[in-house]
């Protein structure tokens, strides 16, 4: 272990003398983690005078003489974790008609047993795993691929779901919760998640603004992130933005240390990762795990998962647990890997690498009739004498090390400057003590949208590309119903372009579909270990989405209103414009739900356009209302389309005194029309006779409100039609925080 704590540790809160008049006030007994608590919030008012910030970090020496050593506060510990899953059973056409069972992967079948079918099968992919981590230490789980390194690592860090997993998993020697996992810990995946556009030191400092507390000053969380930096060897690296395929930005071990550092910027008492150093060279992946030693130098415990470490790498791992099909095959520290296979009876040469070796010699084990058995029952023996060697050793000369309790340890934790918490209450509960959230939801939606609004700032194409297509809409739009008369051909021109023109504004929407699809897996990142809340994501994501509905609701409304010659006059514009931005809302939170839904741009895009056509059917335009037959009418009134389509037909024909067939009109659209205007005359007087009314050829025949009627547009009002749009578009932002919600629970089933 290294002489010296990382530079984000503060010197402790604690002196003796303070301590010894803690348990005298708590009669001789330990003090509670209440009273320590808060006497670390005493204690940081004091050497603040707020308490908002933290007093200055710097390094504690451990090699001073006049430090008493301490026993490891932190032990995580896993006993017979055991995980299995239903597969579908596989068979072949031979295999079948003769009775025998196909294969599925390397696994073999059995006869159907209890929870098993015909059909599909139990697999075991963790099976009686035991071991632990300490505070200061690497523990890497190696094991070819499909040996189950993963799922180890999902098991420890609460990644399966509650009910599928046996055995437990201990901190301290308390069973550790959910809840208070979150706080505690952090969980990189294998995946570098992360915004392209924003420079190292951005992304950085996001995840500051979201992990650490409300209580400490941007100052604090600013040196925080400018020591991690360092501490990642990012300093070269930091005004660099991360890139990806069309934007030329960091390295790739440079990627993978910023994804470490966005999930330790709060200092997690445990921290879990799945191969860090896959896809990287060997310089790169080096550099990566001796980041990650001093981080488990400095206060945590880390359990990594990696394939093959290099020479380099094994030196700065402590304790290896090799796994083959879900099984031990051996745990240990790497100094003693080569007495353990020189005892199997395979020693390792002296010029090869060990683990090389050992995972060499476990696959071929594996490919053997009898497989990895032999190797799983010598561990066991091994572990067992080991124990017993150790426990012998200890009754004559360890002396005795009393592991902290779960609260002492996360007390202490705490008072020697770890970032999990910012309460200071009295409940001495574990779990009391770290507030779920870092920040209220106020907060989270200001960072939200800060950090979603750069991302559009450095990427103006986007948006862009989405007006020029409205604008060209628009365009075409306006030259294709250029100044449209008040005669019957008229009229219906008018309906066609106002049922295009409002279908269109939905069906441009679906560009939103992509920008959540993509920021799907960075979300369920962050919110799985609650660097937010999923209500604050879908109130900023809302924000964030109104500006630019406005820009393209203003361009499209004056391109096209007087263009089109579109009645109403100034207030009549005003509100076509803000039925177009209904509209928009409304189509926008509608592929925003879609896209919380379908996880795949292609499939949702599929989708999204194939209801948007329903929507355009059953809007009342191509037939109406009074036509829809019974059993499809319910799709009528669900139409996100029908409500903005009835009420710019109201705004246009709301003018009861408007004529728009006058005398020989009638005859327009009709087989009449091309008699000469003498013989529509003629049948005009013959009518009026039959009638018994007079009707000449400037007698107005149809005014807007008749056509409203002929159109069945009746039941609601132009400012109601406007209301349920709007109010459509806030229904599909619920719906999209209930999709995340149950969608995002990233959890093993």
């Amino acid at each position: 272990m290294s002489s010296r704590v990382a530079d984000n540790q503060i010197s402790p809160f604690f002196t003796t003398m303070e301590l010894d008049d803690l348990s005298r006030a708590s009669h001789g007994a330990s003090p509670s983690l209440g009273q320590l608590l808060k006497h670390v919030g005493d204690v940081r008012k004091q050497a603040t005078g707020d308490g908002g910030e933290t007093p200055a970090h710097h390094a504690l020496d451990l090699s001073d003489a006049s430090i008493e050593p301490r026993s490891l506060p932190f032990v995580l510990s896993f006993t017979n974790l055991t995980y299995s899953v239903k597969v579908r059973r596989k068979f072949s056409l031979s295999g079948m008609f003769s009775g025998g069972r196909s294969r599925l992967g390397a696994a073999t079948e059995s006869e159907p047993v209890g929870g098993e079918s015909l059909f599909t099968r139990t697999k075991t992919l963790l099976n009686d795993i035991s071991g632990e981590a300490r505070e200061g230490e690497i523990l890497a789980v190696l094991g070819a691929s499909g040996s189950g390194k993963s799922t180890l690592i999902d098991a420890l860090a609460n990644r399966i779901a509650k009910g599928s997993l046996k055995g437990t998993v201990s901190l301290n020697g308390e069973v550790l919760e959910s809840r208070l996992l979150k706080v505690i810990s952090a969980y990189v995946m294998q995946d570098d998640l992360l915004f392209p556009m924003l420079t190292v030191e951005e992304t950085l400092m996001f995840a500051a603004e979201f992990r650490l507390p409300r209580a400490l000053s941007k100052s604090k969380k600013k040196a925080r992130v400018q020591a991690l930096i360092d501490q990642l060897g990012l300093r070269n690296a930091a005004k660099t933005i991360i890139g990806d395929e069309g934007h030329r930005g960091v390295s790739g071990g440079e990627r993978r240390r910023v994804s470490i550092g966005i999930d330790i910027i709060h200092d997690p008492i445990v921290l879990f990762l799945d191969e860090p150093t896959s896809g990287l060279d060997s310089t790169s992946a080096f550099m990566v795990v001796k980041v990650l030693q001093r981080i488990a130098q400095s206060g945590s415990i880390v359990v990594m998962s990696v394939h093959q470490p290099s020479y380099r790498i094994l030196g700065l791992l402590d304790r290896l647990l090799f796994l083959s099909r879900g099984q031990t095959v051996y745990s240990g520290s790497p100094t003693t890997l080569p007495s353990y296979f020189a005892e199997f009876g395979h020693p390792i040469p002296e010029s090869e690498n060990r683990t090389e070796f050992a995972l060499d010699l476990i696959r071929e084990l594996e490919g053997s009739p009898g497989g990895t058995k032999s190797l799983v029952e010598f561990n066991r023996t091994w572990q067992s004498m080991k124990h017993s060697d150790n426990n012998t050793s200890c009754q004559i000369a360890c002396e005795p090390r009393h592991s902290l309790s779960l609260q002492e340890a996360i007390s202490a934790s705490i008072s020697r400057g770890k970032l999990v918490s910012g309460a200071t209450n009295n409940d001495p509960s574990p779990n009391s003590m770290v507030p779920t959230f870092a920040n209220p939801f106020w907060i989270e939606m200001a960072v939200l949208s800060k950090r979603s609004m750069k991302n559009a700032r450095r990427m103006p194409e986007l948006f862009g590309i989405r007006l020029g297509a409205v604008m060209v809409t628009g365009f075409i739009l306006a030259t294709m119903f250029w100044n449209l008369d008040n005669s019957p051909k008229g009229v219906q021109e008018r309906l066609g372009f106002i049922a295009f023109a409002m279908s269109t504004t939905f069906y441009t929407c679906a560009d939103a579909l992509p920008v959540f699809l993509q920021e799907r897996y960075i979300f369920m990142r962050e919110t799985a270990y609650n660097a937010y809340r999923r209500s604050s994501y879908v109130l900023s994501h809302s924000l964030v989405a109104l500006p630019s509905l406005v820009f393209l609701s203003i361009a499209f409304s004056a391109l096209t209103f007087w263009a089109v010659g579109l009645d109403g006059g100034l207030s009549g514009f005003l509100f076509y414009f803000l039925i177009i931005f209904a509209s928009f809302w409304a189509g926008s939170s509608f592929v925003t739900f879609l896209s919380g839904v379908v996880p795949h741009v292609m499939l949702g895009y599929t989708i999204v356009v194939a209801i948007l056509a329903y929507f355009l059917l059953f809007s009342g335009f191509f037939i109406t209302r009074d036509r829809i037959p019974a059993y499809w009418i319910w799709f009528h009134y669900m139409s996100l389309v029908k409500y903005p389509y009835e009420g710019v037909l109201q705004n246009e024909f709301q003018d009861a005194t408007k004529c728009f067939v006058r005398g020989v009109q009638i005859f327009d659209n009709t087989p009449l029309a091309s008699v000469p205007s003498a013989m529509k005359l003629k049948l005009l007087e013959s009518m009026s006779q039959t009638l018994g009314t007079r009707i000449t050829s400037s007698t107005c025949l149809t005014t807007g409100s008749d056509i409203l009627m002929q159109q069945g547009v009746t039941d609601l009002s132009k400012w109601n039609c406007l209301y349920v749009t709007v109010a459509w578009g806030f229904l599909f932002r619920i719906l999209f925080y209930f999709s995340l919600l149950l969608g995002s629970k990233n959890k093993r089933r």
